[in-house]
């Protein structure tokens, strides 16, 4: 048994149309990433799971959809009461599956709540519009209305959170929802299944599959005629095989997939702040996020001394499990992202990189790997293009505005960056001409539920949180009448 104060929070079994459904397709083990140790036995959710989940969701969503707004909009701030009342058990269920600090999995907790109560109040703002119409016997109404049934994959890296954003939107628009965790998390999202039973969320409005079938369950969510919008969090490789599905529908789909983000630390920038937000901005979840700072660019001009300040801070960093109250960094996933950091790392050494600080596996376990600095990095090292997705800081000097821009920009990926600057005709020069969703300015840490969360190129599209939330879950009807005079 875990040490839950709640022992009904740890779920075992997919939560489809109101009900705790196991399957016969076997089962799968969760396991805490920092000890190695089983922590639940899972049923496997299938394809049979998948499409009962779709049609319940069909079948439930015409009545969720009638309801006036401000009832939906009650049942998510009950859900989000909810929440807030079981953040130390649902905090502690995230990090052991996950292995971030608990700190940080408490105000994944605080954060992902945030969305059900912003989007409980934008269900109420869902306006239209009266359009002056062409005639004087004319009337033209348009009208936001549902999607309709909503599925969804999300990550294992923020597992409530990702999940909050899109369900909360998806039910304060008027939608039902379908979701498949990732694998190795799929408790935190049951865990709010149960929340959400508790708060009232209706029979079939939201669905949780969990199971390791991703392909096969994959293609139910993307694929089955009856779901009309598909969100996905994860890497562009597999957002790009996804799209395809969905095309054959030609369904409604966001997509928030992977990052390469820039730090920028330009000459004038307060120095000491610029540190703090980088150590925020990089080793966050143990550098596993999809705003992480990658590719960390410092003026050459000032790079020794913004050393000096950064890698102090760096060694106070406290490596271990994350029920510590002490640590700072916890595990990676699993031991193919260790490999991939050591991989990057060796790579990066081999042409010419400076080893500053860390470079090694971490003797707290197995997938455990030490905070690491590395000066004199080039673009044509593999960690410049690629998403590092660990505690790997790789700095890269450059000597004008101009050619930071240029560095900043040479990516196919745009979701976030930052960077940090005193001088306001630079800031402004600088937010216009870098090539992301997301800015970070003067500032490691952006994401909240007011902000429109989304980026460009292969970062994806659409955006979540925010005012704009809602627009990717309903459709513009336009209403002509005539006749009235």
């Amino acid at each position: 048994m875990l040490a839950l104060t709640e022992q009904a929070l740890l779920k075992t079994t997919s939560y489809i149309n109101g009900q705790w459904l196991a399957s016969k397709a076997g089962v799968f083990q969760v396991v805490n990433p920092a000890s190695g140790e089983v922590l639940a036995t899972v049923s496997e959710a299938g394809e049979t799971e998948a499409v009962f989940a779709v049609e319940a969701a069909a079948a439930a969503q015409p009545a969720w959809a009638a309801l006036p707004a401000a009832e939906r909009a009650a049942i998510l701030l009950r859900w989000q009461q909810l929440l807030q009342q079981h953040e130390a058990d649902l905090a502690l269920l995230l990090t052991l599956e996950q292995g971030k600090p608990l700190v940080e999995a408490r105000a994944e907790i605080r954060y992902g709540a945030a969305y059900l109560s912003w989007f409980a109040e934008e269900a109420k703002r869902l306006y239209g519009d009266i359009i002056p119409p062409a005639a004087p016997d004319k009337q033209i109404l348009v009208l936001r209305q549902p999607l309709g049934v909503v599925t969804a994959i999300t990550p294992w890296n923020f597992p409530n959170a990702m999940l909050m954003r899109k369900a909360a939107a998806a039910l304060a628009a008027g939608c039902s929802f379908v979701v498949k965790p990732a694998a190795q998390t799929p408790l935190s999202a049951l865990a709010c299944a149960e929340l959400a039973q508790r708060a009232g969320v209706p029979a079939g409005i939201f669905n949780v599959l969990v199971g390791t079938a991703a392909q096969q369950l994959g293609e139910v969510l993307t694929r089955h005629p009856l779901v009309n919008k598909f969100s996905f969090t994860g890497s562009t490789a597999v957002g790009k095989q996804l799209l395809k599905q969905c095309a054959d529908g030609v369904k409604r789909v966001s997509m928030e997939l992977g990052g390469n983000a820039p730090f920028i630390v330009f000459a004038s920038a307060d120095l000491d702040a610029a540190a703090e937000g980088l150590i925020a901005a990089k080793f966050r979840n143990a550098g596993q996020t999809c705003v992480c700072a990658n590719r960390v660019l410092v003026d050459e001009c000032i790079l020794e001394q913004f050393l000096q300040i950064l890698l102090p801070k760096v060694r106070a960093l406290q490596v271990g499990a994350g029920t510590d109250p002490n640590v700072t960094i916890g595990p990676l996933i699993e031991a193919k992202a260790v490999a991939k950091v050591q991989q990057l790392l060796d790579d990066a050494l081999q042409h010419g990189a400076q080893l500053r600080l860390g470079g090694n596996p971490h003797p707290a376990g197995a997938l455990f790997f030490e905070p690491t600095v590395l000066t004199g990095v080039t673009p044509q090292m593999q960690l410049f293009q690629q998403e590092i997705f660990g505690p790997l800081l790789a700095i890269t000097s450059f000597s004008t505005e101009q050619q930071a821009i240029a560095l900043a920009n040479a990516t196919d990926y745009g979701l976030a960056g930052y960077f940090y600057s005193q001088q306001l005709g630079q800031v402004f020069r600088v937010a216009q001409a870098l090539e992301f969703g997301m800015l970070g300015i003067n500032d490691g840490i952006i994401s909240n539920a007011a902000a429109p969360f989304g980026g460009v190129k292969q970062s994806g599209y659409g955006r979540e949180g925010s005012k704009y939330g809602l627009d990717d879950y309903t459709y513009l009807k336009y209403l002509a009448l005539g006749g009235l005079r």
